[in-house]
């Protein structure tokens, strides 16, 4: 004999309201037979895949630093750059550059290293997606859709952090910058 049976009853009533009347309908059939573990299919469903979302979630987590960490990152890095290059810009403003082509030319820096992390980030998303894929549901490891979002999302991230040093950079005072040396 199993170890244990299982019985599937589909309802249109609430099935905890039905327990009772599953219980001595059993009892009638062996009365011997123990009767336990009624439980629902969401409640069944919610158990299997109880792992899988405790590790997704860590994985968001995860992700979420990782992405604060980058944008600090990228902040720090531009706000050293801009700090090395004052008196390039005091040189450049002292001749006629404007407050927007400097902003210009900071954001751009910042972007180029985003876009860069972008591109080491997609390749080795490649390599790891085969990894991945037996966690994600409904969607492929290559789903062209969420690799578009998720560097339309690092590019805005790098585009935020690189605009602070960039709008500081042009209120460099060009006489302040040219007497620092």
């Amino acid at each position: 004999t199993p170890g244990f049976v299982s019985f599937v009853l589909r309802t249109t009533m609430d099935p905890a309201a039905l327990t009772p009347s599953i219980r001595a309908a059993m009892r009638e059939l062996e009365p011997t037979l123990p009767v336990f573990a009624i439980r629902t299919m969401d409640e069944i469903f919610d158990v299997s895949v109880t792992n899988q979302r405790i590790m997704l979630a860590l994985l968001s987590i995860f992700a979420g630093l990782a992405l604060l960490l980058a944008a600090i990152g990228l902040y720090g890095v531009l706000s050293y750059i801009v700090g090395q290059r004052t008196r390039e810009v005091g040189i450049r403003m002292a001749l006629g550059a404007t407050a927007a082509s400097v902003r210009q030319l900071m954001l751009g820096q910042g972007l180029r290293l985003a876009a860069i992390g972008l591109g080491l980030g997609l390749l080795a998303c490649l390599g790891v997606a085969r990894l991945m894929g037996s966690m994600l549901y409904g969607v492929s490891p290559y789903d062209p859709l969420s690799l578009a979002a998720v560097s339309v999302v690092l590019v805005a991230v790098g585009l935020f952090s690189s605009w602070l040093p960039a709008h500081r950079a042009t209120r460099v005072n060009p006489t302040e910058a040219l007497r620092t040396e």
